[in-house]
């Protein structure tokens, strides 16, 4: 008895075994990058005047090998390698070796990265700025921008055996819907797409879109939270925050601008802004950065002081929600990370809202995200002026017929003139000869 009752244990234990192995989804692999080499995308941002390919890319599963030409303005002018960085990275090629070469981390050396999509884009900008020649105040060439992208597709290979689960492990239910795709992409002027150019001239209205991707998740609201520019990719002074103080467009407020959300929302996953062009004051650079912090929260919550977008009416002095509560744009005043009660609208209760050490948003939920380099340029009344001129006078072949006309007229009469008086004077010399 005591055997045939130990065999029967020992069986339902292997039971709970085959359950608790068959209950988990087996999964082969998840990838976020594929491990594959392939070309880079090489645009060169700034005009060059050669028009050879001096600069290639190479993409591993984990950097980026770049190859420089001496000759990267293809103008027969070599470069000095200490002239080239690639977000604070300079070359790491031996002294004196030609091409010059930067190996950089996907996740280093200034990378931006950005889903996209089913692709995962890697964004470097290589810098060239030429120093003085032989210690002299001179130069020879122009500072050169190339932008170099490394595209992965996005792999997500999950296999399930035989037996599939009737329940889904909530643990694994938080880890999946954690993964989100943020994204932050310069439109085109109707929003049709990516604007096709990055340079823009003062008094431009700059598109901008921020967007999650959602996909097999709940509904996702998503917010611009703060943003910030600078003239460079780094963290560099000077630096100007318009958005800030949770989700406030602190620009149009400061400056009278016209930068504003975009409202209604084409979609609650996205949310596109304006921001009216500008340059900083005093810096040679017409180039800006622009870095963002998004974040998202379910759809079905409320918006609050800590999760809005709001646009200040400098004709009104007020601000509005893009989602239609005003009420929570009262604290862009003042502080939003402590605001005061505010309500909701006639007859509701008084909202205590969450301070920001109540928030307990999942990591995964928000992200910084940055794009540039854009280029400001001024346009010059006078040169425009001066050019409508030299238009003007170039572009009339009606009137310069009428000109040469009207010369040959002017010399046929002076011709003319000279004949007749030359004649009159032989008539009156032929005269007094006969009367002598």
């Amino acid at each position: 008895m005591w055997c045939k009752g130990k065999g029967q244990i020992a069986v339902v234990l292997l039971l709970f075994y085959l359950c608790d192995v068959f209950a988990q989804p087996r999964f082969k692999g998840q990838k976020l990058i594929a491990k594959q080499h392939k070309p880079g995308v090489v645009q060169y941002v700034e005009p060059r005047a050669g028009a050879p390919q001096t600069v290639t890319a190479q993409c591993t599963d984990s950097e980026v090998i770049v190859t420089i030409s001496p000759d990267l303005l293809g103008i027969q002018k070599p470069v000095q390698p200490s002239d080239l960085s690639m977000g604070g990275c300079g070359v790491t090629s031996p002294a004196g070796a030609q091409p010059f070469v930067i190996e950089a981390p996907l996740q280093g050396c200034g990378s931006t990265v950005e889903m996209l999509g089913a692709l995962i884009v890697y964004t470097f900008t290589l810098d060239y700025n030429p120093s003085p020649i032989d210690a002299l105040p001179i130069v020879r060439t122009n500072p050169a921008v190339v932008q170099i992208e490394c595209q992965y597709n996005r792999l997500h290979n999950v296999s399930s055996n035989a037996l599939n689960p009737t329940w889904v492990p909530y643990t694994s239910t938080i880890s999946a819907e954690d993964i989100l795709g943020f994204s932050l992409v310069i439109m085109s002027s109707d929003w049709s797409g990516p604007s096709p150019s990055n340079t823009f001239f003062l008094g431009d209205l700059i598109n901008l879109q921020a967007s999650v991707d959602s996909t097999n998740h709940e509904p996702l609201r998503v917010f611009v939270d703060s943003c910030v520019a600078t003239p460079g990719s780094n963290a560099s002074a000077p630096a100007y925050t318009f958005i800030g103080n949770n989700g406030c467009f602190l620009d149009s407020q400061l400056t009278g601008s016209n930068s504003q959300f975009v409202s209604p929302r084409v979609a609650q996953s996205v949310m596109q802004f304006q921001l009216d062009a500008f340059r900083f004051y005093g810096l040679t650079t017409s180039s800006i950065f622009i870095t963002c912090h998004l974040k998202v929260t379910l759809v079905s919550a409320n918006v609050d002081p800590l999760n809005k977008d709001c646009s200040y009416n400098s004709a009104l002095s007020q601000w509005s929600s893009v989602d239609g509560d005003n009420a929570v744009c009262s604290c862009c005043d003042t502080s939003c990370a402590s605001p005061p009660p505010f309500r909701r609208g006639s007859g509701a209760p008084k909202h205590r809202p969450r301070r920001a050490n109540e928030v307990s948003a999942p990591a995964g939920w928000k992200e910084t995200i940055s794009v540039g380099p854009l280029f400001l340029k001024q346009v010059s009344p006078l040169s425009s002026a001066s050019q409508s001129l030299s238009g003007l006078q170039e572009a009339s072949p009606g009137s310069q017929f009428q000109d040469s006309v009207l010369g040959t007229v002017v010399g046929v009469l002076a011709v003319s003139c000279v004949a007749v008086l030359f004649l009159a004077y032989r008539k009156a010399k032929a005269i007094e000869n006969t009367k002598q």
